[in-house]
Parts: C-alpha cells; sequence; structure tokens
C-alpha cells in the first residue's frame, strides 16, 4: 500500500508541473495560471466535510477504488486531449481546468478514506510508524515528482505526464483490489449522511483549542497559496526558466519538508510549539522576499526549501 501510494503520489507531483506549465502557454494571464491551483484545492474545501463523512458511513475499500479508478479516468482523458490534439480535438484554458478540478474532486474524496484506512493495515503499536512512514513517502513524492514531471514534460510534452499520472493510479488500485480485509464498520447501520455531517460540524465547534489552530492556518494558507499560484509564472517570466525549472522549483518544496522533518522534531522537545510557528513565520517572511527578488534559478532554489521549512509548522499533509 505505502510503495503504490507514493508511486501515484509521484504521478500527482507530476500533474501539477504538467498543468501549471501547460496553462502558461495556453493563457498568458497570470489569473488563469492561479486558477489551476485553485482548480485543484477548491475541491478539499468542498468535499472535505462530506468525504470525511462517506468514510465512516461505506465500504473504505469500495470507495478508495471507486476515487482512483476516478482520477485514472480524467487523468487518462486529459492525457489523450493533450496528446493526440487532432483526434480529440486538443484542449482549452476552461476545459484544463474543469478537468484539474475533477480530478482534484477525487482526490478530496479519497483522502479521508485512506487516512482513515491506516489503523486497519497495522496493529495499534505500530500505528505511530504508521503515520510517520505516511508523512515521509508523501513528502518524498513531492520532492521527486515535480522534478521528474519538469523532465517528462520537457522531453515528451504534457500529454506524456497526464499518461504516467494515470498510469501512476493503476497500482493503487491493484493492491486494494487484492486487500482481502473488509474494514468493519464505524457507525451504527442506518446513520444518515445528514446526522453525521451535522455531529462532525457540532464537535468542532464545541472543540476550542481547534478554533485557534484553524483561524492561524487559515491566515497562513491564505498567504502562503501565493507561492503555489504564481511560481509557474515567476519561472517563466523573471527566471526565464522552462518547465524542468519550474519542476525543480517545486520540488525543492518537497525536499524542503523532508529537511523540516528532520530538523523540527529535535527543536520541539526545547521549545514550544508557539515559539517555532512564530520563528517559522518570520523566516517564511525572509523566504518569500527572497524568491521575490531573487531573479536566477540557482538563488531561487534555497529560497524555495527554506520557506516550505517554515511552512510545515502550519499544515497537517506537510
Amino acid at each position: 500500500m505505502w510503495i503504490a501510494s507514493v508511486a501515484s503520489n509521484i504521478g500527482t507531483w507530476m500533474h501539477t508541473v504538467g498543468a501549471s506549465w501547460l496553462m502558461t502557454s495556453l493563457a498568458a494571464s497570470p489569473l488563469l495560471v492561479a486558477l489551476v491551483q485553485t482548480a485543484t484545492t477548491l475541491p478539499i474545501f468542498l468535499l472535505g466535510l462530506p468525504a470525511g463523512v462517506m468514510a465512516d458511513l461505506i465500504d473504505r475499500r469500495k470507495l478508495l477504488i471507486f476515487t482512483q479508478s476516478w482520477m485514472l479516468g480524467v487523468a487518462a482523458l486529459l492525457g489523450l486531449l493533450v496528446g493526440l490534439p487532432k483526434v480529440f480535438g486538443g484542449i482549452g484554458p476552461w476545459w484544463l481546468l474543469a478537468l484539474t478540478f475533477a480530478l482534484g474532486a477525487g482526490s478530496a474524496m479519497n483522502g479521508p478514506a485512506w487516512a482513515a484506512a491506516i489503523p486497519e493495515l497495522v496493529p495499534r503499536d505500530e500505528l505511530p510508524a504508521a503515520v510517520a512512514l505516511n508523512s515521509v513517502g508523501f513528502n518524498i513524492a513531492r520532492a521527486v515528482g515535480p522534478a521528474l514531471g519538469g523532465m517528462v514534460m520537457a522531453s515528451a510534452g504534457a500529454g506524456a505526464v497526464f499518461m504516467a499520472n494515470a498510469v501512476s493510479f493503476l497500482g493503487v488500485i491493484v493492491v486494494l483490489w487484492s486487500w482481502k480485509e473488509r474494514p468493519p464498520a464505524v457507525r451504527e447501520p442506518g446513520t444518515r449522511f445528514r446526522d453525521a455531517m451535522r455531529e462532525g460540524l457540532v464537535y468542532v465547534r464545541n472543540a476550542g483549542p481547534f478554533h485557534a489552530v484553524l483561524a492561524r492556518a487559515g491566515m497562513f494558507s491564505l498567504a502562503g497559496s501565493a507561492l503555489w499560484a504564481m511560481l509557474p509564472v515567476v519561472a517563466r517570466d523573471e527566471l526565464k526558466s522552462t518547465s524542468l525549472g519550474y519542476g525543480i522549483l517545486l520540488g525543492c518544496l518537497g525536499a524542503g519538508s523532508v529537511v523540516g522533518a528532520a530538523v523540527l522534531a529535535p527543536v520541539r522537545s526545547r521549545y514550544s510549539v508557539d515559539k517555532i510557528v512564530a520563528v517559522g513565520v518570520v523566516l517564511f517572511a525572509i523566504a518569500t522576499i527572497g524568491l521575490a527578488a531573487l531573479k536566477t534559478l540557482a538563488l531561487a532554489v534555497p529560497a524555495s526549501q527554506g520557506r516550505d521549512r517554515d511552512g510545515r509548522c502550519f499544515s497537517g499533509r506537510r
């Protein structure tokens, strides 16, 4: 499951490079380039809570197979439209955004079920190590996938990148299909979807400590999202780079996460979380200024690495 997940995440990060860089050639507008990231992440905002409820109400194995098959189909359609324009008519900016949104919807529905399946794969005493291993795999994919996507994009085009992403979902589907364990029911039979949604909202409303965390993370993400949205434009217009250069920059974010994980572990034993977050915000700001001011790829790479290490303080996914 872990190996298949890493391979699939590498394909997903390859897609991120392919879709963002393709948009820079389809439309000169920075707004449309930024909307690629909106199309990727908006489904998580819209579907995160319903996806979590569904992961509790229905067979997670079946849900995971469906979402992985959905993403495979969308990625393959993108590959055909871009790779064979004479046969399938090609693709425009809005179709690229629509299909990217559809891919993001599959990812949003897949995430909670995948996270909930981890405790069913390992004994309880091995759960912390399994969660840590899952995080390591995600960050490895973040470091490798963008650079690999940039290489494939430069040599074979966006169509090949999208088809590679489609193939990456096959391994996960095969592994899930062979997973014979049936997860136990989390809720009593007959629980209604609406009641489960209300239950989750009531829990968050009454969990006071989470409110500050959500507010801080929301403000941080609002500002930090500029990196993901505008990095393709910066790489193309300011740094005069290619898709490979953009992939390297994006890959540095994953490399920064891996380094950040190693740095944060001993630091947490000596300093409070609030102090670490405060220092992280300052370092993040300095790295952001560096990315805005530097005009060469070689100097922008370390700034990207430093920026993502600081961002780890706010994002559980990182």
